[in-house]
């Protein structure tokens, strides 16, 4: 296993490397925060960070938080070289986003151990692909939507990390919630494997009677999740995927579908794939329309903030839309018109 080491000190950085390698791991070597960053951005096989608590600059706790913000890519498990064992020491380690913590001066069996226990949790993100195949099920039905799952997620993400850095929606808004909504957007219309080829598939706009089938994938989707979700009610993110396929196409004034929710009656989940969902609808192509431009795409938008839109997605929107406009060329179908 690839594990990255960070740490500012050259001989804790050897006898760390060396332990690792003793134990079958390839260490790579980073010796400061921002060295550590860098090196994830550019490598996604580093998916277990060892990293010192105490460094100048960057921290480790204050690594632990940006790693939290920035990985989207698979879940990094995050463990603390330490020499604080206090209770209060811990809980500001955990809020950072660590997983576990090494005691100074550490036991090489000790370290193995704990990064077994590492291994064995991200063995756990095999649901992340089970997830996306799913997902990537439904929407291989529609040959037109290219890479929209994709785009959504990283869209979705985006905002989501806005909105929760706001601090308007609380605690429960945070790193673990981002992560979770990068997660099960792709989920969004699961629900389409029940919708009939002659409706699914027609080129062109759907009559009302087609548009009236077409809606009930909100209420086919939620309904094949909620049989997950009633045998394991205790998992997060059955529940907020659930949430998404329900409520994905309410609108914040109220005349959305398949239930006519409002305002924050809408699970801000499903306030966010809106808008992530009809921005990808409006820059992408179809039989029926060109690709907006994301000025054209933007500029729809803002009409629709506090009708279709809750006003502060679309204000997370105009705070990272350059991150939108990378998205959309990092995926990019063909050149916009």
């Amino acid at each position: 296993m690839r594990i990255l080491i960070v740490d500012d000190d050259r001989f804790s950085l050897e006898v760390l490397a060396e332990a690792l390698e003793r134990a079958g791991h390839e260490p790579i070597v980073a010796r400061d925060g921002d060295d550590a960053l860098r090196i994830l951005s550019l490598d996604d096989s580093c998916r277990l960070v060892v990293s010192d608590w105490v460094m100048p600059g960057m921290d480790g706790l204050e690594l632990c938080r940006r790693i939290r913000r920035q990985a989207v890519g698979g879940y990094i498990y995050l463990i603390l070289l330490t020499s604080r064992d206090g209770k209060d020491d811990i809980v500001d380690g955990l809020d950072a986003g660590a997983d576990d913590f090494i005691t100074k001066p550490f036991h090489p069996g000790e370290l193995q151990k704990r990064i077994r226990t590492g291994e064995r949790i991200l063995s756990l993100e095999t649901r992340e692909v089970a997830i996306f195949a799913m997902a990537k099920l439904a929407e291989s039905r529609d040959p037109e939507t290219g890479e929209h799952l994709e785009r959504v997620r990283d869209y979705c993400h985006v905002l989501a990390d806005q909105l929760a850095n706001s601090g308007r929606y609380g605690p429960d808004t945070n790193s673990e919630y981002v992560a979770l909504i990068y997660l099960t957007s792709p989920l969004h219309d699961i629900g389409k494997v029940g919708i009939p080829d002659n409706v699914l598939l027609k080129p062109g706009r759907l009559n009302d009677r087609e548009f009236e089938i077409m809606k009930t994938h909100t209420t086919i989707g939620a309904e094949t999740l909620a049989a997950a979700v009633g045998r394991y009610p205790w998992i997060r993110y059955l529940r907020l995927a659930l949430n998404i396929a329900l409520t994905h196409h309410e609108r914040f004034d109220g005349s959305g579908y398949p239930a006519g929710l409002a305002g924050e009656q809408i699970p801000l989940c499903g306030r966010i794939v809106a808008l992530a969902d009809v921005y990808d609808a409006l820059t992408s192509k179809r039989i029926y329309k060109p690709a907006f431009t994301h000025d054209v795409a933007r500029s729809l938008i803002l009409d629709e903030s506090g009708k279709h839109f809750d006003p502060d997605v679309v204000e997370a929107f105009l705070q990272r839309e350059q991150r939108f406009i990378e998205i959309r060329e990092q995926y990019a179908e063909e050149i916009l018109v």
